[in-house]
């Protein structure tokens, strides 16, 4: 049996892509299987960040909130300054970012997912940008280093992701949705949407 074979016959067990290379899904799965982490208790009585982001914030579901706060707190306190930068969007918002790249303005895809089929649609995602003084950096290692903050705090990090890697994005999944693929977490969170059923219910 070849090591290609090995890592595919782990990613069958796992129940995740099967592609024979052992990426940030994979090691994810094994960590989870192997460690079985405690999901750490949501952050409360988190102080406010910069406006910028408060104004962000505002928009994301309360249960999210302080979340972003306390990985605002968490990347200043290792000297990473972050703001976040984006949260809820409509429908229409995430087709006009779809539209880029595409149909509108010439340039880079900036997202492969149209209305209704982001998590940014329902509130319980957020994009963070790294910051030297004013000054934002679209790409930066220090991206991957709140990353890891993130995940300690029990959100789930865009860049970790195999088909899209989106390293600013960070997203609380729900308790409901712990064994589920993205586009069944998605399908029932736009149901959920439509039926006006709480997403964290």
């Amino acid at each position: 049996m070849t090591l290609e074979d090995m890592i595919k016959s782990i990613q069958d067990k796992l129940n995740i892509v099967v592609d024979g290379r052992a990426g940030p899904q994979t090691w994810d799965a094994i960590y989870r299987k192997i460690v079985n982490p405690v999901i750490p208790a949501a952050p409360t009585q988190i102080d406010q960040v910069d406006a910028q982001s408060e104004k962000v914030i505002a928009t994301l579901l309360p249960e999210v909130q302080n979340y972003a706060r306390a990985l605002v707190h968490r990347a200043g306190s290792n000297g990473i300054l972050i703001r976040v930068i984006s949260g809820m969007r409509s429908y229409a918002e995430q087709d006009a970012l779809y539209a880029r790249g595409r149909t509108v303005q010439p340039g880079p895809i900036v997202t492969n997912a149209p209305g209704g089929y982001s998590n940014h649609n329902f509130g319980i995602a957020f994009d963070i940008g790294v910051f030297e003084g004013d000054r934002y950096l679209g790409e930066s290692p220090k991206y991957r280093a709140v990353g890891i903050l993130g995940k300690e705090l029990g959100l789930e990090w865009g860049g970790s992701w195999t088909e899209f890697v989106d390293q600013p994005h960070f997203q609380l999944r729900p308790a409901w949705a712990e064994n589920l693929s993205g586009a069944e977490m998605l399908a029932s969170l736009r149901d959920r949407a439509e039926n006006q059923t709480p997403v964290y219910a």
